[in-house]
């Protein structure tokens, strides 16, 4: 039994769908509505900020697939240990510089210390960019061409997330990859005015790419996250905390099949992105 955490996420029904397809038992652990799942997974309900209500969710699994971040990550490596279950972790590239006073960084680096402190086998995936964050934008569509993005010099080398299920998959159900840290990126490093042109070729319409400035970006920051955390995308994108946008070829050397790249992502995705932007009813 594999227990899958985040499991409606961008990344965890990616790995709930790989393990389905490989005749593997899954467990997910879930807030929402049952139906958001496919049939034949097995759905528990707990809170991942208090251990004491998941006992039951480790039951008899061999490995989990993890998010970071929550209250008590050594309490939830201790339910792992008890299982005999192997951790797969998702974190992120900012995790290698260890810099804590960065919100962000700071809880992947506290969730990936839980991690190695514990006794159980492990291994940790820092991806790049989701190419599924399009979705937190491509509503404007909506209302025009124009897409309004931040940072717009800055690269990032997106992936798609099915790709980092891939890998995490394989870490779950093969040997070969305990104490293992891999960073994994998408095969081409795109800025947001290349990312809107991309997406504009794979939905057949031509967009226009418009930059938000830094001062607007920290303006409306300010209104839609936690101070600690604006603080901490601004300190990547905008002093250049993170580079984000190195091309390795670490899920080709894993899964055997070369990452996806943006476009391919967009032309699989089409139905959704158009339905997102309005425009659900375009052939």
């Amino acid at each position: 039994m594999f227990l899958v955490t985040g499991a409606s996420g961008n990344v965890g029904r990616e790995v709930v769908a790989i393990l389905q397809d490989k005749g593997a038992p899954v467990r997910a652990l879930h807030r929402s509505r049952r139906d958001e799942l496919p049939a034949g997974v097995e759905v528990v309900r707990g809170d991942l900020n208090d251990p004491d209500s998941l006992a039951g969710a480790f039951d008899d699994v061999e490995g989990v697939f993890l998010l970071p971040g929550y209250a008590d990550m050594p309490g939830l490596v201790r339910l792992a240990e008890r299982s005999g279950a192997r951790i797969i972790l998702l974190s992120g590239p900012s995790a290698d510089s260890r810099d804590l006073s960065n919100a962000v960084t700071a809880y992947m680096v506290r969730s990936e210390d839980a991690v190695r402190a514990g006794d159980v086998p492990w291994t940790i995936l820092r991806p790049s960019g989701f190419m599924s964050n399009t979705f937190q934008w491509v509503h404007q569509l909506s209302s025009g061409d124009v897409v309004t993005l931040p940072f717009a010099g800055v690269p990032i080398a997106w992936i798609d997330p099915a790709d980092i299920a891939a890998v995490a998959v394989l870490a779950l159900t093969e040997p070969g990859h305990d104490r293992a840290t891999y960073r994994l990126t998408g095969p081409q490093s795109l800025t947001p005015p290349e990312l809107v042109a991309t997406l504009g070729r794979a939905l057949h319409r031509q967009l226009d790419f418009r930059a938000e400035t830094d001062d607007q970006v920290q303006e409306r920051f300010a209104h839609e996250l936690p101070p600690a955390y604006a603080a901490a995308f601004l300190d990547f994108y905008v002093d250049g905390a993170l580079d984000d946008s190195r091309v390795l070829t670490t899920v080709a050397e894993l899964t055997g099949q070369p990452a996806g790249t943006y476009e391919d992502w967009a032309v699989r995705h089409r139905d959704a992105l158009l339905a997102a932007a309005g425009e659900g009813d375009r052939s």
